[in-house]
């Protein structure tokens, strides 16, 4: 295991940066030694999460939001929520870097 992504934990965000959704970001729902379970709330619902190596995602960030706190604590949480807690953190990421140059 790298030692960059032993810190992934369950409700991180992760970019993946291998495959064909790469540069996708996702929602980490499950985690185990080698693979993460990863939903986007679009292509792979929380139905059928992607099975992803750790090795092939990189940390985005550790999610305070609220959507993040329903996946950590188990409750049931909707794909339209995952879609647009995704979509707002990836616009707020993008605007703090084209500001901040």
């Amino acid at each position: 295991m790298e030692p960059g992504n032993s810190d992934i934990h369950i409700s991180d965000v992760v970019c993946a940066t291998a495959g064909r959704d790469q540069g996708k970001w996702f929602y980490v729902i499950d985690v185990d030694e080698t693979f993460l379970m990863l939903s986007d709330g679009r292509g792979r619902t929380l139905d059928k999460p992607k099975r992803k190596k750790r090795k092939h995602v990189r940390k985005v960030l550790r999610s305070e939001t609220r959507v993040a706190e329903k996946i950590r604590s188990g409750d049931k949480v909707l794909n339209g929520e995952l879609r647009r807690d995704l979509a707002f953190l990836a616009r707020e990421m993008q605007a703090n870097h084209l500001g901040g140059e």
